[in-house]
């Protein structure tokens, strides 16, 4: 079953705010280091935002790959730069990158779709 990633996205945002209600340290310190991580510097927040969507393909993250295609988008990222990181993540994870790369490209298409 393919899984809608507009409609994924916001479920897995709320049950993260869930789990940080119920471990604030953590998921605060958590909250501070993605903020700190992702801002621009000498890496643009869009090409920090791909090295995340290659490593949550390699990892195999569904709801990784559902927020960094979203904040890919969100941060400028065209088509054709995701589809270059989903390469690169092919290249660096192998034949389960490939599975989770095609999901990456459904997310894409998914949010393309919506316009969210």
């Amino acid at each position: 079953m393919r899984k809608d990633y507009p409609d994924y996205y916001s479920p897995v945002k709320e049950t993260m705010t869930r789990l940080g209600d119920a471990i604030p340290g953590p998921m605060s310190g958590f909250a501070q280091i993605h903020q700190a991580s992702v801002e621009e510097g000498a890496l643009s927040t869009k090409t920090k935002e791909l090295i995340a969507l290659a490593i949550a393909i390699s990892v195999r993250c569904d709801g990784c790959i559902a927020f960094h295609v979203h904040d890919s988008i969100k941060a400028g990222a065209a088509r054709q730069e995701i589809a270059e990181a989903i390469g690169v993540a092919v290249l660096m994870g192998g034949g389960p990158a490939v599975v989770y790369g095609s999901e990456a490209l459904e997310a894409l298409r998914q949010f393309e779709l919506s316009k969210d």
